[in-house]
């Protein structure tokens, strides 16, 4: 029997989990959990589940996806453990790290399956460079948006974080020190103390820098990542999910080639995954309920971007 699994929040996020679930043939989506009715209703019948202002047992309820609001998110979670029921978070994780630290903790006593919604790790751009990318030298992440109005926390948790959990597993470990820069310019962020900038400074024991900037007052959207290797540099869009590779080489040319002595080599590699990264993290997350993935593995690769991005919170704040 496939899994029964229950969606927490119906809004954006909570709307494409809904439908990612629902569409799945491998799980059910059993019932939507949203406290504002007719919102709740909607997209419960809009993907045939059941609705439900409020949870209690989940009795019959195999696994649940949280998609409400990051202020919500540690209350829930903590809820769900204490049924032993696995559950997928939306990042960030919880909205601290002292509450994600201890959600990890909950989930680790109980041998509870726990994932995070670090969603780019899905982007099939990001899994097609993971089969080839080697000794990182040098991480660039660019990841800037125009202002969104409805989210009130700010870019280093629900944007930074992104590039920084790319970076960390692409050198392979975590920064030994991370400096931050913020910056506060929408007057309803300086009302909230919510930044619209960040950008994270990452240094590494093997000698690895990572510069990640961060914004959600762009007027372009933007998400690129590239790695610098010692003899070649990996582009990644993330947007238009593909791979541009660079080789310069010197070269000694002919006499007749006047003043042209390098030249630089452009590979462009296939894309081998077109799976929805959304649906490649739901299948991720049913393995880790079947107890095909590794639970202990997918829990101890959270907190390691929510530690970084919270040393750049303090560090921005002195």
């Amino acid at each position: 029997m496939s899994p029964r699994v229950a969606l927490v929040g119906s809004g954006r996020m909570g709307s494409l989990h809904a439908r990612v679930i629902a569409q799945s043939d491998r799980c059910d989506l059993a019932v939507l959990v949203e406290p504002r009715e007719s919102q709740g209703r909607a997209v419960a019948e809009r993907f045939g589940c059941d609705w439900a202002a409020e949870f209690d047992d989940l009795a019959g309820i195999d696994a649940v996806v949280i998609a409400a609001a990051t202020p919500a998110h540690y209350d829930i979670a903590s809820r769900i453990l204490e049924l032993g029921k696995p559950v997928l978070v939306e990042k960030p994780l919880a909205a601290t790290y002292e509450q994600s630290s201890e959600l990890v903790t909950k989930a680790a006593s109980g041998d509870i399956p726990l994932m995070c919604g670090l969603l780019e790790r899905f982007n099939p751009a990001v899994r097609t460079a993971r089969e080839f990318a080697g000794d990182v030298w040098q991480v660039n992440g660019i990841r800037h948006s125009p202002f969104v109005s409805r989210i009130s926390t700010g870019v280093a948790t629900d944007l930074l974080i992104h590039d920084v959990d790319l970076a960390i597993s692409f050198v392979g470990s975590e920064p030994k020190s991370v400096a931050g820069e913020f910056g506060y310019f929408h007057p309803a962020s300086k009302e909230n103390h919510a930044e619209d900038c960040a950008d994270a400074i990452l240094r590494f024991e093997s000698g690895a820098v990572a510069t990640i900037s961060a914004s959600r007052i762009s007027q372009r959207k933007i998400r690129q990542l590239s790695l610098l290797e010692s003899d070649r540099l990996i582009e990644i869009d993330l947007l238009r999910r593909d791979i541009t590779v660079y080789r310069h080489i010197d070269d000694d040319m002919p006499s007749d080639r006047d003043g042209y002595q390098q030249q630089t080599i452009i590979e462009i590699p296939t894309i081998r995954y077109s799976e929805e990264p959304l649906s490649a993290q739901l299948n991720h997350f049913l393995d880790l309920v079947a107890g095909s993935g590794d639970v202990a593995a997918e829990r101890d690769s959270i907190l390691p971007a929510h530690r970084a991005v919270d040393e750049a919170t303090q560090s921005a704040a002195h």
